[in-house]
């Protein structure tokens, strides 16, 4: 088969589409024959050589795909049973249109899932709409549920006009939320209305300072950063007592200065998750929950589809580039 490989740690330039051996599927897995895949930030942090995969994961790039199952692996209606958890189990088999969550793997004509990470592509979506969800929607829905979100709270969202963003927007106003964000630019503050954002404020300028003004001086009670060290100090002096601060994303680095004081003085919690390094059945349960609870919302036009914009799978390196670049809005998508 045909997939994007990595030379070498580093730009664009290191991806090559080249032919590799097709994966086989294992016990409990199954194999897609891939439609499209979504482009991810961790796609690019693992281009860069800062997001290795989890032990004996393809280094193959892509966590998240569509496509029609072509062939599955022993034990696959076992292993499907056993990620339901009580729930009724779905078995996709040879002809089954899927979307799954991946580990890695999703830049290839193929790709190998476990089938507790499949589910059905939602009725709304054709299939390159369908491989740019999941991920998505797997890491906001998983995380807003640990931070235990509740309707008429406050949450500040960064990154409102990316994938996260794109999604996290219209998904917290369903959840009765009122939605703060930072965007880049006026066209992307637009953009982020239009997903939902009761405020969006510019992360160039004093966007602490704004915040606080929207809030009155209050704060927020929870926020959403993909930013990591570099809001850090700034994500912790914004929360009100109990506020929540979950860091899914290390755009703007690793290390920073934390004031334990501040978080004592607000009984404040600073929590950060990684969904691709979770247990599969945690995995599992998350995308089955994801299936059941928000597709519905995406076939009732509850929450928006994305603008989606498409690359070839042969010009991973142009959509890589194109998502580094900042000027993109929405979810970006490769196809086969």
């Amino acid at each position: 088969m045909r997939a994007i490989i990595v030379h070498k740690p580093g730009g664009p330039e290191e991806l090559e589409f080249a032919e590799v051996e097709t994966p086989r599927p294992g016990p409990g897995e199954v194999r897609i024959a891939v439609a499209a895949a979504g482009v991810n930030r961790a796609d690019l942090a693992q281009r860069r050589g800062f997001y290795p995969p989890p032990p004996g994961i393809t280094d193959i790039l892509g966590l998240e795909v569509s496509g029609v199952v072509d062939a599955v692996g022993p034990d696959v209606a076992e292993a499907s049973d056993a990620s339901t958890a009580g729930s009724a189990a779905w078995t996709p088999v040879v002809g089954t249109p899927v979307v799954a969550l991946l580990a890695g793997g999703g830049y290839a004509e193929y790709a190998v899932a476990p089938v507790g990470q499949c589910a059905p592509v939602p009725a709304s979506m054709d299939m390159t709409d369908a491989g740019g969800i999941m991920e998505t929607a797997a890491t906001v829905v998983s995380n807003f549920d640990h931070i235990r979100l509740s309707a008429g709270e406050t949450i500040l969202i960064h990154g409102g006009t990316g994938g996260i963003g794109s999604f996290a927007l219209p998904y917290a106003k369903q959840l009765g939320l009122r939605v703060i964000t930072t965007v880049g630019s006026e066209t992307n503050a637009a953009y982020a209305r239009e997903r939902g954002a009761d405020v969006a404020v510019d992360y160039h300028g004093d966007w602490e300072e704004e915040v606080r003004q929207a809030t009155s001086g209050a704060g927020v009670d929870a926020i959403l950063d993909i930013m990591g060290a570099k809001y850090l100090e700034a994500n912790v002096r914004l929360l009100t007592r109990g506020g929540r601060l979950c860091i899914i994303g290390l755009q703007g680095g690793r290390k920073a200065t934390l004031d334990i004081n501040e978080l004592l003085s607000k009984a404040a919690t600073v929590t950060a998750t990684s969904l691709r390094f979770r247990p599969l059945r945690e995995k599992a349960e998350i995308v089955r929950h994801v299936a059941e609870h928000i597709w519905p919302l995406f076939e009732s036009g509850a929450i928006p589809l994305p603008k989606i914009t498409t690359f070839p799978l042969s010009q991973a390196a142009e959509a890589h580039t194109h998502l580094d670049s900042g000027h993109n809005l929405g979810k970006v998508v490769l196809t086969n």
